[in-house]
């Protein structure tokens, strides 16, 4: 059977009065910033103060875009005959994005919690030079990076925390027994002076 002429004309135009009618679903942005999901890959986030200049996500980096540079200081002796120690100090952490590839290597070899997946993507520059963002940069993004989710219900604690508790609670018994102790010592002394009477 022959096509009848003028049908494709009249599916196109349906299809463009189906579309008319429904409710828009375009995102106005930048007026209306869009909803981003929990592990969206924007920027990396600087965590300066866990950073121990291990270097291994610069070496780690398959795109050589992470630049990091330090020097070394003595600490003094934390005791009264111990020994000087040296450690490294963070000069400068940058990391180019104009050659970055969002891989998160570096994120995931950090064993020190140092660099974090922020959802900011509001960053492009007129220079490609410019891309290449400094610590401070990268510290500012550390701050908009969201709280990790909550465990399942059923899931182990993690060794940190039930280390952490551990320890509190050491302190903590240590504390109350140094106390039930004051107090048997003060009670003992209350009833050695009931006991010898007042001074004549």
């Amino acid at each position: 059977m022959p096509p009848i002429p003028g049908s494709g004309l009249a599916k196109g135009l349906a299809v463009t009065l189906r579309t008319m009618t429904k409710k828009t679903v375009t995102a106005q942005y930048p007026d209306v910033q869009p909803e981003l999901p929990p592990r969206t890959r924007g920027v990396i986030g600087l965590f300066e103060e866990n950073c121990t200049v291990c270097m291994l996500c610069a070496r780690e980096c398959p795109d050589w875009c992470i630049y990091i540079d330090s020097h070394k200081e003595t600490v003094p002796a934390a005791v009264p005959g111990g020994r000087e120690r040296s450690r490294n100090v963070l000069d400068r952490f940058a990391i180019d994005f104009s050659l970055c590839m969002y891989c998160g290597i570096c994120i995931e070899v950090c064993p020190f919690d140092a660099l974090f997946w922020s959802p900011e993507f509001e960053y492009a520059e007129t220079e490609i030079h410019e891309l290449t963002h400094e610590r401070d940069k990268l510290r500012e993004w550390m701050w908009t990076v969201p709280e990790p989710p909550a465990l399942d219900p059923g899931a182990e604690e993690p060794k940190e925390i039930a280390a952490a508790r551990k320890a509190a609670d050491k302190l903590a018994a240590a504390q109350a027994q140094a106390q039930a102790a004051q107090e048997q010592a003060a009670q003992q002394q209350a009833a050695q002076q009931e006991a010898e009477g007042p001074a004549e």
